[in-house]
């Protein structure tokens, strides 16, 4: 996940306030940015800032030095920090308060034309709320402050921002103990001395920027220099604690992987636009790729999966989403296509089983959105909650699957490499996109990027009847589509079969897999309106046929390929609590867990719940009292494969005409309490086995889908 969500929030939220100044501004950098100019010498950084950050303290003292793009300059600053003083040429000017909203100040200068400003102001910041989530990281956070760490996110306002991109150089200034980072080139190093205790660092982005993040810590550091197949140099660092840094091989692993990431990209896309890259470790839970560094959750930094995966697709995001910015106005492309060149491809490296798996999950969480909670590709922006990575990772990477499958793997392939090209540091939406695969193809794709862009949802489609209409004389043809293995038998047959879909209408084309008794055989078929009727002939005669076995297109998958997921009660409108159990340390930590777990807020229920209405449920309690309240309801018992397993128990369960029922089952207080961190974060399971707050067990319910009989 790109820092992006910080970035994004900051152009929406900082617009009531900006929009006269901010929309010339943007203008002028915007146009610059596409037309690839780059400022002179004389004014290269539109944004100079001066850092003194004294974390214990929690004092930040700045002195900023910005080029306005008009003489009426207004900007934003948290309302832990105040100005002290601006001028420009040596005069003094005067600062007026122009409104706030919620914790954002704002503040006007009156500029002489072409000066530049210089703005000074200080602040004690917030402290680091070591306690957050990953929601409330995603929902965005103020500037905060700590021994322990610091981080000032580039949406927090905690510097006045030039316009919409710029380039800036800027100065930092630490206690000795501490390290600090901005995205960037570091031009210049100083370690603490007798003659001056403190670190200093100097960092330089001299293209264009959508936002600076700062990063302080007590952190040892490693380095790694490179030379790149260009030609260029390449640094790589590992910001660790002390006690991360030391064990065995993790930083040097970190930097080794680093690089081969790097070097991946490199040759697939194109050459790695910076000539840094850190690893950050983060006191919070963040997951964060800036440009030239990614800022990671120190408590998962030491988890193989995190350098198999997750390092992968953070490097990947100095290509898109940094190197090519996002036009968030008309959707965020870049989570989608990071997530199918990272994420999705070290799947499909794996196995056609684990590509299989991620692309179910990604219709498992699609089907998991409330009806009518879907949103349009174009209009996604970033990561807040689950319903909208489900379009914006899932969805989005799920486009450039389909798309993959019709251009080819050759035309795809250079159809990115000239994206890369073309849009190499300017912002680009979905529209330049399309430009650049309609350009390697040869073909339009209005229509393909219209519907999978700014149609909301998805199609539901099934396969309505099937039936042989003339046994005996069909005649496979080459061109039908990919066979995968045929028989010999002589007896073919024409199958015609109806297919429909709901709205909102799309045109599709779906993958058939129709099985004989010892024959099988995939056909392409196309889908443009409500119904169709299609006639495909075969040299063996069909029995029963799969429609999409392998989820390659972007639907609602049938009842009986979507097992229940606990990502239903997350996601879940109206959701009910209902708790097993009387004593009142069990009550508080169950009605504790499930503030965690719903993204709205659950309603307590009695047990009548657990049989009645539509609603997911949530049934909460120790292992006797769960099993007593299934018992007396006649509800599934505890599955024999989670029986006395672990210190907690959770699963879904499917009950026909019943609501959607999860239980968390517990042996004490303590072992709920244990599952308020981990749990949210497994919605993609149907059930699992913790002992303490470690998943030792984990899977979903199997839903192979439904077999349509062919019919005589």
């Amino acid at each position: 996940m790109a820092v992006q969500v910080a970035r994004a929030l900051w152009l929406l939220v900082l617009g009531w306030l900006l929009v006269a100044p901010l929309a010339a501004s943007a203008a002028t950098g915007t146009a610059a940015l596409r037309d690839g100019q780059r400022g002179s010498e004389a004014d290269a950084f539109e944004l100079r800032l001066d850092v003194r950050l004294d974390p214990a303290a929690r004092m930040l003292v700045v002195r900023a030095e910005v080029q306005p793009a008009e003489r009426d300059f207004r900007f934003v600053l948290h309302e832990s920090l105040m100005p002290r003083a601006a001028s420009a040429a040596g005069r003094p000017l005067k600062l007026q308060p122009a409104g706030q909203r919620g914790s954002l100040r704002g503040w006007r200068v009156q500029v002489p034309d072409g000066a530049p400003l210089s703005i000074e102001y200080s602040g004690t910041l917030a402290v680091l709320e070591r306690g957050r989530d990953h929601r409330g990281v995603l929902q965005g956070m103020p500037p905060m402050a700590a021994p322990e760490g610091s981080f000032l996110p580039a949406g927090s306002a905690w510097y006045p921002r030039p316009a919409e991109l710029f380039s800036y150089r800027v100065e930092l200034s630490v206690p000795g103990e501490q390290r600090a980072l901005v995205a960037g080139r570091l031009v210049e190093e100083a370690l603490p001395s007798a003659a001056d205790p403190r670190y200093r660092a100097v960092f330089e982005f001299d293209q264009r920027s959508d936002g600076i993040d700062l990063m302080a810590g007590p952190w040892a550091v490693r380095e790694h220099k490179h030379v790149q197949a260009d030609g260029r140099p390449l640094r790589l660092r590992t910001y660790f604690p002390h006690a991360l840094d030391t064990e065995t091989g993790l930083a040097e692993g970190y930097l080794a992987d680093s690089l081969r990431y790097i070097e991946h990209y490199s040759e697939r896309i194109g050459a790695y636009p910076f000539t840094e890259f850190s690893v950050v470790a983060s006191p919070l839970p963040t997951g964060f790729g800036m440009p030239t560094l990614t800022y990671i959750g120190e408590q998962v930094l030491r988890l193989p999966f995190i350098r198999a995966t997750s390092l992968g697709h953070e490097v990947l995001h100095n290509w898109w989403g940094n190197g090519v910015l996002v036009d968030y106005m008309r959707g965020n492309w870049s989570e989608g296509l990071t997530t199918f060149m990272a994420d999705y491809a070290y799947k499909e490296a794996e196995s056609a089983e684990a590509a299989r798996e991620m692309r179910l999950g990604w219709l498992r969480d699609f089907a998991a959105v409330p009806a009518g909670g879907h949103q349009p590709l174009a209009a996604f922006r970033s990561r807040t909650h689950a319903a909208a990575a489900a379009v914006g990772y899932g969805k989005a990477a799920m486009v450039f699957v389909m798309l993959r499958d019709r251009l080819g793997e050759e035309v795809f392939e250079r159809g990115i490499r000239l994206f890369w090209a073309q849009q190499r540091f300017r912002i680009a939406g979905w529209a330049e996109l399309q430009a650049a695969f309609e350009q390697v193809s040869g073909e339009s794709l209005e229509g393909f990027f219209r519907q999978w862009v700014a149609l909301p949802g998805g199609p539901q489609v099934r396969v309505v009847a099937a039936s042989i209409v003339d046994a005996g004389g069909g005649q496979a043809r080459a061109d039908d589509g990919l066979a995968g293995g045929r028989s010999q038998d002589t007896s073919g047959a024409r199958v015609r079969i109806s297919l429909a879909q709901d709205e909102p209408l799309h045109t599709l084309d779906l993958p058939l897999v129709v099985h004989g008794e010892s024959a099988r055989e995939m056909r392409w078929v196309r889908l443009e309106a409500a119904s169709a009727d299609v006639e495909l002939d075969f040299d063996f005669e069909p029995v029963q046929l799969h429609l999409d076995p392998e989820l390659r297109v972007w639907r609602l998958p049938e009842a009986e390929q979507l097992p229940p997921i606990l990502r239903q009660w997350v996601l879940a409108r109206s959701p009910h609590l209902v708790i097993a159990d009387a004593q009142a340390d069990m009550v508080q930590a169950a009605s504790a867990l499930a503030q965690r777990i719903f993204e709205r807020s659950p309603k307590a229920s009695g047990v009548e719940a657990l049989t009645r209405g539509r609603e997911p449920v949530l049934l909460v309690g120790s292992h006797d009292a769960i099993d007593a309240v299934l018992a007396d309801h006649g509800l599934p018992a505890r599955p024999e494969a989670l029986r006395g397993r672990g210190t907690a128990q959770v699963w879904t369960l499917a009950q026909g005409d019943g609501p959607p029922l999860a239980v968390v089952s517990a042996q004490d207080p303590a072992a709920l309490e244990a599952l308020l961190r981990p749990l949210p974060h497994y919605g993609g399971q149907s059930w699992l086995v913790f002992e303490g707050s470690r998943v030792v067990a984990r899977g979903v319910w199997d839903a192979p889908g439904r077999a349509v009989a062919v019919g005589r």
